[in-house]
């Protein structure tokens, strides 16, 4: 037993982290027989990018996590990049005997014989037994196309309505669908994106499923999640969008003028997110993860051990606004098993050099605060906060934009455009904002007015840095609510498990 275990420095407290080496993309996230499924694309033998595996763990509640031994290994067809899992609950494979299993989609990837040019195909693995061992299909791989270099990252689903596996796979700068009975042939159907949205990067991690709009059962609509890479120009590095539209299973027909770009999260470090598969109809929820970091300094970032962590895990609905339908997310309520005794605040009136925290500091806790606006120029929190050091999330009243400033959050000097400041449109709504937030050891996650905005930002502070503000300048601002609680980490000191203590 090791007392220190997952108490390194920077290292997350309520966020899935692998215990040692380099962690980047979920894979293969889908529910079976009671368990969370969480792949990731894991490098065993270093802590940065490299030959790529399957990482493995499981969850029963999307907040205590197991480590399970790696997945899938590199193997004469290449590394085994990103990719996705379905349940064959009718062995439409026939891997399972007319049973049910987990079949992984994935990218293999290595180079064209004679050539640096990478290649990247479609292959599968299934797995009879939770998960717990891994076959690779002797027919890999199932889909290849040597005229597209970045060919790679399948999501699978199954498409009741035509009855056909959908397959919705990254091509450089646009995304395509093929359609299968088998999940071994695919048929090409159709190609979406070479004029929509942003292409400034490559497009990676596309997922695509229905969800109703305002809860309403009878209205739905089709999401498509896109990713892209780190592009030099750009300083906001690797970012990922959606769109909003229709789909027949042949085609997705998007809603918005193809020169809308709609991002899901407006901070630097939430990429190549994905959403679980085959979660019970009774649950009703679509679940996100993402990679919390961002390729501008992914490889550079200045943890011991290991490196990266996911976000927290989030659901997504639709909601009808002003501008058009539109993507929120909230956290998890599963994670509401964290929290410790609760602090409680309401009605007061903030001006400046009036800090009503001064006495409490944490270094991990969870944060609902309403705020009513009134004369303040700015409002909102100074978190993990020393002398030197702060990180500060807030509301310029002006501009209605809620903002993280993280030019001095700690340590910066690995990437120039790490320490900044970038802030998103939020409208108050009855003259009021809203901010949910989750301060973890070297992150800070923010949902404004019910998660009509979310954003995610690693930050690097030291262990001293505590203190905890709320403020506000230039004027006034009623504080109508806040709701403090710290958070308990997830895991134990047995290094084979990560759970609640």
């Amino acid at each position: 037993m090791n007392k220190y275990y997952y108490q390194e420095k920077y290292r997350p407290q309520f966020h899935f982290t692998p215990e040692t080496n380099w962690m980047n993309d979920p894979n293969g996230l889908v529910y079976y027989e009671g368990e969370y499924h969480l792949f990731y694309q894991f490098h065993p033998h270093g802590s940065t990018w490299g030959p790529m595996h399957w990482g493995h763990a499981i969850s029963k509640d999307l907040v205590s996590w197991e480590h399970l031994p790696i997945a899938l290994f590199p193997d004469h067809n290449g590394y085994i990049f990103s990719g996705s899992a379905v349940i064959d609950w009718n062995d439409t494979s026939g891997f399972f005997n007319g049973g049910s299993g987990i079949v992984a989609i994935f990218t293999h990837a290595d180079t064209y014989p004679d050539s640096d040019r990478p290649r990247q195909r479609q292959s599968l693995a299934y797995s009879a037994d939770s998960g717990r061992s891994w076959t690779t299909y002797e027919g890999n791989p199932v889909l290849t196309d040597e005229g597209i270099t970045d060919f790679r990252d399948p999501k699978v689903f199954w498409h009741e309505p035509s009855g056909k596996w959908i397959m919705i796979l990254a091509a450089g700068n646009c995304v395509r669908m093929y359609f299968s009975s088998n999940l071994k042939e695919w048929t090409f159907a159709s190609v979406f994106g070479h004029e929509a949205g942003s292409h400034a990067g490559v497009w990676e991690c596309p997922d695509l499923f229905e969800l109703p709009v305002d809860e309403d059962p009878d209205k739905t609509k089709w999401v498509m999640i896109v990713s892209i890479g780190n592009a030099e120009e750009y300083a906001e590095g690797s970012r990922t969008q959606y769109f909003i539209g229709h789909f027949d299973g042949i085609q997705f027909i998007n809603e918005n003028d193809s020169a809308t770009t709609l991002w899901l999260d407006h901070g630097r470090d939430n990429y190549a997110g994905v959403t679980w598969s085959d979660i019970p109809k009774e649950d009703g929820r679509r679940v996100f993860i993402g990679w919390m970091s961002n390729w501008k300094y992914a490889n550079q970032t200045p943890t011991e051990v290991w490196r990266s962590a996911m976000t927290i895990p989030r659901v997504l609905a639709l909601r009808s606004m002003p501008e058009g339908t539109r993507l929120v997310q909230t956290p998890v309520s599963d994670l509401e098993t964290l929290r410790l005794e609760k602090l409680e605040w309401s009605d007061l009136t903030l001006t400046p050099n009036n800090n009503i925290l001064s006495d409490i500091s944490g270094k991990k806790f969870e944060m609902i605060a309403k705020f009513e606006l009134d004369s303040a120029a700015e409002f909102g929190f100074k978190v993990l906060k020393s002398e030197g050091q702060e990180t500060v999330i807030g509301y310029d009243t002006a501009a209605q934009t809620l903002f993280i400033d993280r030019t001095r959050s700690g340590a910066a000097d690995f990437c120039g455009h790490f320490p900044c400041k970038h802030a998103a449109a939020l409208l108050p709504i009855h003259n009021r904002i809203k901010m949910h937030i989750f301060v973890d050891w070297s992150s800070v996650e923010v949902f404004g007015n019910d998660g009509i905005l979310a954003m995610t930002d690693q930050i690097f502070p030291d262990h001293s840095s505590t203190g905890l503000e709320v403020y506000a300048k230039e004027g006034s601002v009623k504080l109508v609510s806040l709701m403090m609680f710290p958070l308990q980490p997830i895991y134990s000191a047995d290094k084979s498990v990560v759970m609640n203590s």
